[in-house]
């Protein structure tokens, strides 16, 4: 990948400043795009986990704390 990720940056190098600023909003609606998808997958979990009935709500501090992953 690292070879193959060079050869880009080369590439893109390259361009023209015209190009490089669509790449770069391509690039920047891809990544956008990717978190939502990441987003979505993370509600579809939690509903999923809601409907098993393995998602605990509480406005206790302490519980909330307890419920952190420890280190």
């Amino acid at each position: 990948m690292s070879h193959n990720f060079a050869a880009i940056v080369e590439d893109v190098q390259q361009l023209s400043p015209e190009e490089k600023d669509e790449l770069l909003g391509l690039l920047e609606k891809y990544v956008i795009e990717e978190r939502r998808e990441e987003i979505l997958e993370n509600y579809q979990g939690s509903l999923q986990e809601l409907k098993e009935g393995k998602l605990v709500f509480s406005s206790d501090p302490g519980l909330l704390k307890e419920m952190l992953p420890h280190d």
